[in-house]
């Protein structure tokens, strides 16, 4: 229901700040992204709505299908209006997100006497939230609970201030303007835990997989400076721009991330880094990995662009379409390993890129699988995100055997070939690689199935000994044959 103006209080009412204060997240952002993630041609719906203002850009988002049960409440909030409603305060719900979206967080708490919020023509946000409670409270009339500087003109008109995650200027302000104004506690606000929060957005443990852009390197032989500088810039151009690309893919899959057994603790889901700067690093990430690959050469600046397109189709629509996904997958290992060979001017060969595909293909396929078997576990329904059914665990897991098994057939008919003679001199140890690769695929899809395998393989890999041991044993092998 509305709240309507009181004409008679028991007690002073408490008004609670929706985004950022009750939630630890932005209805609008997500909207957003609910929106375009969805299909991103519905941006050219949601574009008529901008230049008849910000109002109306929430209206039209305000049908996104959000589930309001699974947002980030925040603890603390959530314990002062269980303290007003025991002693017999009031308490409404008052946002600048559409009415749409308020009323259902309301109706899913049922902890609020009334709402306020945003209609198709009015944007309830500072000066005109501020007069919207005044009228019907009076000034004076209420105390509110707020985290950002648009709050400051509500809270010049509350009875008492109550503030969290107000950023430091506006804190200042806010002190200037009511002395005795209370801040509540924040929880992994920190330094050390807001590094580590923005460490696990941006995925610093999956620039391992980067690495793969030294392989054209060590395959050609090339062990000069020079060869090394390229490729470690193409290491840290490729690292920027995946954490760029990963934090619009936690954007877009805020939904989908909440309703998974493990995601659901990733930093933008459960709110630990606000959206607004997720929003604001991921195009400074791009723009300076775009800044390094020049630093190394206008072709492989070209490799990297498309890398980038190719990664924003997936995180936008090719990760719903069944076996595409993991295609596409291995598609952007093999574009890593082709960066590299651009990188250093080494020449890449077709036995190495046929390889990597198989491989990568592979690896996509046991994630896939792992995925699928922990859903399966926990009594999950099938994926909403990903166009693959709890019934076909079998299949992926028999094609992730079948491509894997594939790449090593692929590397025996590399080393049967007048190539290998001219880069190795004891090329005959070369062929103990495919036993070992053949170990390793065949212990990562029986850890798999055995439920003891990362959500990715990748990370797996760096953190298992045996996996470990496994890479050392080939790199001593290729050392050894060179």
């Amino acid at each position: 229901m509305r709240a309507q103006r009181l004409t008679v209080e028991a007690a002073l009412p408490l008004v609670v700040d929706l985004d950022g204060t009750l939630i630890r997240s932005d209805l609008l952002i997500e909207s957003f992204f609910a929106e375009i993630g969805g299909s991103p041609l519905a941006a050219l719906a949601l574009a008529r709505a901008v230049p008849r203002g910000k109002a109306a850009i929430k209206h039209h988002l305000g049908t996104a299908a959000l589930d309001v049960a699974k947002l980030p409440y925040d603890a603390a909030v959530l314990d002062v209006i269980a303290a007003a409603r025991a002693e017999g305060r009031p308490v409404y719900l008052a946002s600048a997100s559409n009415a749409v979206l308020v009323e259902k967080v309301a109706r899913h708490l049922g902890l609020f006497d009334g709402w306020f919020a945003s209609d198709a023509s009015v944007n309830l946000s500072g000066t005109a939230k501020a007069d919207r409670l005044v009228a019907t409270f009076g000034a004076g009339g209420f105390d509110y609970i707020g985290n950002h500087a648009d709050d400051l003109p509500v809270w010049a008109k509350a009875n008492r201030a109550v503030a969290v995650r107000l950023a430091s200027a506006a804190r200042r302000a806010l002190v200037a303007l009511a002395p005795e104004a209370v801040f509540l506690p924040e929880t992994g606000q920190d330094l050390a835990a807001r590094v580590r929060a923005w460490a696990k957005l941006l995925r610093v443990h999956q620039y391992a997989k980067n690495a793969l852009v030294f392989v054209p390197l060590l395959m050609a032989h090339r062990f000069d400076g020079a060869a090394f500088l390229a490729a470690f810039l193409a290491f840290v151009a490729f690292s920027l721009c995946a954490s760029s690309v990963y934090l619009i893919n936690d954007l877009i899959d805020l939904e989908a991330d909440r309703a998974h057994p493990t995601k659901r603790n990733r930093p933008l889901a459960n709110g630990r880094v606000p959206l607004v700067e997720a929003m604001l690093a991921a195009p400074l990430l791009f723009v300076a990995a775009l800044g390094v690959s020049l630093a190394v050469s206008a072709a492989f600046c070209g490799v990297l662009l498309a890398y980038f397109a190719l990664t924003t189709a997936y995180s936008f629509s090719l990760k719903r379409k069944m076996l595409v996904d993991v295609v596409t997958l291995a598609a952007l290992y093999t574009i890593r390993v082709v960066g590299g060979g651009v990188a250093v001017g080494a020449v890449l060969s077709d036995w190495l890129l046929a390889f990597s595909l198989f491989m990568f293909m592979s690896l996509a396929l046991i994630k896939r699988y792992t995925e699928l078997t922990s859903r399966l576990d926990r009594g999950l329904p099938s994926p909403t995100n990903r166009n693959y059914e709890l019934s076909d665990l079998p299949i992926v897991a028999s094609l992730a055997a079948a491509a894997g098994y594939n790449a090593v057939v692929v590397l025996a008919l590399y080393l049967s070939s007048d190539a290998v003679t001219q880069l190795y001199s004891r090329p005959k140890l070369l062929w103990c690689v495919g036993p070992v690769i053949l170990y390793w695929i065949s212990r990562a899809l029986l850890m798999a199935h055995r439920r003891m395998m990362h959500d990715d393989p990748i990370v797996f890999a760096l953190r298992d000994r045996v996996s470990l041991v496994t890479a050392a044993t080939v790199g001593i092998l290729v050392l050894a044959a060179i």
